[in-house]
């Protein structure tokens, strides 16, 4: 779902439900208002649970639609099949001029893995050529890494990074918090 027609769908008030799948220190720091928070970890433990609860218009948010189309993937595996997502994630919905809750500032982790890599990078070829050449083998590493996690569309470096207290949530949202917080959606007839 575009991020325009969204933005228009919630202005008007129309029956959609919101669920962003992001982790909850990323939803602290910036949401679309009205929207549920079901971390993906979270879906994945309770998928049949959510996919009960839900029904109608379901969008999925995350920050660039790889969590969103994994959590689609696993609400069609039991039954619900016509949730969308949102085109472009929680930026594209705020650059559409969406109504956002803004939290906590905090990186995206995209930045803070740009940030980490960079950083290993610089500190082991310049470690390697004043300190130590063994130190040249990190930025061997972390491009490695890189390329591993282009081809996987997983990244180490941001699990790592998303434990990090800065990064860590007020409180997590848990099955009684998150998906029971949703309303049911009342059956098709």
């Amino acid at each position: 779902m575009a991020p325009a027609e969204l933005r228009d769908r919630v202005a008007r008030g129309s029956a959609v439900t919101i669920v962003d799948v992001r982790s909850s220190a990323e939803f602290e720091s910036v949401h679309i208002r009205g929207a549920y928070n079901v971390p993906l970890p979270l879906l994945a433990e309770h998928t049949k649970d959510l996919a009960e609860r839900l029904g109608g218009d379901v969008v999925l948010v995350c920050q660039s639609g790889t969590r969103a189309a994994d959590a689609r993937k696993r609400l069609a595996a039991v039954g619900l099949e016509d949730a969308a997502i949102l085109t472009g994630g929680i930026a594209a919905y705020d650059a559409a001029g969406g109504t956002v809750v803004r939290g906590a500032r905090r990186w995206a982790m995209e930045r803070q893995v740009r940030m980490a890599a960079g950083s290993l990078v610089l500190v082991g070829a310049l470690g390697g050529r004043f300190l130590a050449p063994r130190l040249q083998y990190l930025p061997m590493a972390v491009g490695a890494g890189l390329a591993y996690s282009a081809l996987s569309d997983s990244c180490a470096m941001a699990a790592v990074l998303s434990r990090m207290p800065w990064n860590r949530a007020t409180v997590d949202p848990t099955v009684a918090t998150a998906i029971q917080s949703i309303p049911r959606a009342v059956p098709r007839g």
